[in-house]
């Protein structure tokens, strides 16, 4: 029974420059990049590569029509490498570059044709959460549905993935720390998936000490002191990125897409909204379900056990004020609708729960968090 496996390869660099010592841009090249980014520091090295910039197509995270049009002006070029420079949105988009064939992203997404790997991609994430530059994911908002869905397939693992902390410089503080929980979203799904293993448990026990603890000094100390921390933070987002991808994700990431999808909340920040509900509430149906990831938690939160979840939200709080739904502009008549849409939308998440939800759990959830 194969456990683990990592098919990308790790590269690592402190600065951007000591990466374009080691790296050529070629013609042949097409680059898919946040513009602010690179601007800051790529915008005199890429020679005569062909560059796209991801806000070009529309703002927030990647709906089908967005990608339908990235992948026509994709193709007309007739790359032969995939550069991605960005977050988990950039990344996941580019993911689908690497692919031949004309299909669109809703037949990709709802699995009506069969992908195969024609072109090389390289992920150099600018973001410290989605852990995408190593996983076989991409998630898309369909507009047909309202709601995200995943495709997971070996075809979309990155062949190189290069780690340059200094990206994180440039990310604003709101951002920072939405991706940071985001990761540690990640990791903390794929400790108690079913799927885990000593191998994936390993990878996401370090990202969860690494991001608590970097989060507990930037709560001390004030924002400038991520600056300091930037390499643990994409390491970490790294990590979880390494386990989750063999594991997937759960019910909290299940939860999340309707609201992402309907309001465009972040993927981080709306993550973060299910959080410690959906972990409590793996908690109340069975107590030792989530026994060794809360003794993970107490000890680096140095609390204990029993306060661990109340901990871990004093802490988010004093770093970014978690809303009540309605303030995304949820409606309350919409819970039943959400609730529906997980049911029937997200069975690869929520059978891959720590504990299946049912759906009145779920819709507790939402009533709860509105």
């Amino acid at each position: 029974m194969d456990v683990f496996q990592q098919k990308t390869k790790i590269l690592q660099y402190e600065t951007v420059q000591e990466f374009l010592r080691d790296f050529t841009f070629q013609k042949k090249d097409y680059i898919l990049a946040s513009r602010s980014i690179y601007e800051a520091f790529f915008r005199d090295s890429t020679g005569r590569a062909s560059i796209a910039f991801h806000s070009d197509y529309g703002q927030g995270e990647p709906d089908d029509r967005m990608l339908d049009a990235m992948l026509k002006d994709m193709r007309e070029k007739q790359p032969e490498r995939i550069i991605a420079i960005g977050g988990g949105s950039v990344i996941d988009c580019a993911k689908l570059f690497v692919l031949e064939g004309t299909a669109c992203a809703e037949d990709m997404f709802l699995h009506r044709c069969t992908p195969k790997k024609s072109r090389e991609l390289i992920a150099i994430p600018t973001t410290c959460g989605s852990g995408s530059e190593v996983s076989r994911i991409s998630i898309c908002e369909l507009t047909s549905l309202h709601t995200k869905l995943g495709l997971a397939v070996d075809a979309l693992y990155p062949d190189q993935a290069v780690l340059i902390p200094e990206l994180l410089s440039k990310l604003p503080f709101f951002y920072f720390v939405t991706s940071g929980i985001d990761a540690l979203i990640h990791a903390s799904e794929s400790f108690v998936s079913p799927k885990s293993n000593a191998y994936t448990r390993m990878f996401s026990a370090e990202a969860i000490r690494l991001l608590l603890h970097g989060f507990q000094v930037i709560a001390k100390e004030g924002e400038d002191a991520r600056m300091r921390l930037l390499g643990d933070f994409m390491q970490a987002s790294n990590f979880a990125g390494i386990a989750f991808g063999n594991t997937g994700t759960g019910a909290v990431h299940a939860l999340s897409y309707p609201l992402s999808g309907i309001y465009h909340v972040t993927h981080g920040e709306a993550n973060y909204q299910f959080f410690t509900a959906v972990f409590q509430t793996y908690e109340a149906r069975e107590k030792y379900s989530v026994y060794d990831i809360k003794k993970l938690f107490s000890e680096a939160l140095s609390c204990s056990m029993e306060d661990a979840f109340t901990c871990m939200e004093t802490l988010f709080s004093t770093l970014l004020a978690r809303k009540p739904l309605h303030e995304y502009g949820m409606k309350e008549s919409e819970i039943k609708g959400f609730t529906d849409s997980v049911i029937e939308s997200q069975q690869r998440l929520l059978s891959n729960s720590a504990i299946p939800l049912s759906r009145d759990e779920i819709h507790s959830i939402y009533k709860a968090l509105f």
